[in-house]
């Protein structure tokens, strides 16, 4: 794999990340504000871009790389987005929640072995 793959692989991978944060506090923006408020506008559209980069850019990697090799790098997003919703958003992680994150890390580790 050379540089500008990883790169891309990681560009796509946080695409998709602060797209799922920035969603998320849109849509927590709404329940006080409602849809016309153009904080919630902004964010919504900002979402919406960040994940089409991650759309197209993954599909530029399923032109070069194998499914079965790219899945675990997007498996590394459950693990991002839980850490950063507990640090950015202030979302409580349980046990079960943090088991579950290491158990899809330990299937990541597994899958990029073989």
């Amino acid at each position: 794999m050379t540089f500008l793959s990883f790169f891309f692989i990681v560009a796509s991978l946080v695409s998709f990340v602060v797209a799922q944060l920035i969603l998320k506090r849109a849509m927590v923006s709404t329940a006080q504000t409602g849809f016309r408020n153009p904080r919630f506008v902004s964010r919504f559209a900002v979402g919406i871009f960040l994940m089409t980069i991650s759309f197209f850019l993954t599909l530029g990697l399923l032109q070069r790389f194998d499914l079965s090799y790219l899945y675990p790098f997007q498996g590394l997003s459950v693990i991002i987005i839980t850490v950063m919703a507990a640090v950015m958003l202030k979302e409580r992680l349980t046990l079960q929640l943090t088991i579950g994150a290491l158990l899809i890390s330990a299937g990541i580790v597994l899958v990029s072995l073989s």
